[in-house]
């Protein structure tokens, strides 16, 4: 498992995918933009082109010639999409910070770069892996449908989280009102995500394990 994951560290994506995430996390700096977009990014850039990559190079027939399991190779293959929305998050929650700090009396329409918005990203990352990773390892090769689905649900989420913070008066009073500066509310908010975020990549891995001992190679 750990020689599996350190393959997919080095040759899983491009190294610019590994810079990506500064890029996109710098765009945090702009004072009141739709962060969710900064997350969204990974699901549009990072994911199609590391699936596309596996099936260009062939790296299903590669791995499975090397003296692995089955479930390792799920458990890899998921960790390292894991890593990288951790990274993903983690830069753009550093960028975060600092854009409060350049802008503090910045009046949002969009969501804030808070606590409990982080903990939106997180479940808006945890319904994407829930679709992607078993749609994906259906075949562990065919990768549009998995990742259109998975993408167009997580942007449904962020578009009603948005709609609902606008529109619903406890969302707005809660992220734009007189509860956004109630950090325990929004740290709570934030570990909620992160626990839903781990059931439902646990989840996922379970099913496209099944689903992966299935496949004829």
């Amino acid at each position: 498992m750990y020689n599996l994951l350190m393959k997919e560290l080095k040759i899983g994506v491009n190294p610019f995918f590994y810079i990506l995430p500064i890029l996109t996390g710098s765009l945090m700096l702009i004072p009141g933009w739709l962060y969710f977009l900064v997350i969204l990014y990974f699901c549009f850039i990072t994911v199609p082109n590391m699936l596309g990559g596996y099936k260009s190079q062939n790296d299903l027939m590669f791995t499975s010639m090397l003296p692995v399991s089955k479930a390792d190779i799920v458990k890899a293959k998921v960790a390292f999409i894991v890593i990288l929305e951790l990274l993903h998050v983690v830069i753009a929650f550093i960028f975060g910070l600092i854009s409060v700090r350049l802008y503090p009396d910045l009046t949002y329409y969009f969501f804030s770069p808070s606590f409990g918005f982080w903990g939106l990203c997180f479940v808006m990352l945890a319904i994407f892996n829930i679709i992607l990773i078993p749609m994906y390892f259906k075949t562990a090769y065919k990768y549009g449908a998995a990742t259109i689905a998975s993408t167009i649900a997580a942007i449904l989420f962020a578009g009603g989280a948005e709609w609902l913070g606008v529109q619903n008066s406890y969302m707005f009073d809660l992220f734009k009102g007189n509860g956004a500066d109630n950090f325990a509310v929004h740290l709570f908010i934030l570990a909620a995500g992160i626990v839903i975020f781990a059931i439902f990549t646990v989840i996922a891995y379970h099913i496209a394990n099944k689903r992966f001992l299935k496949v004829e190679i």
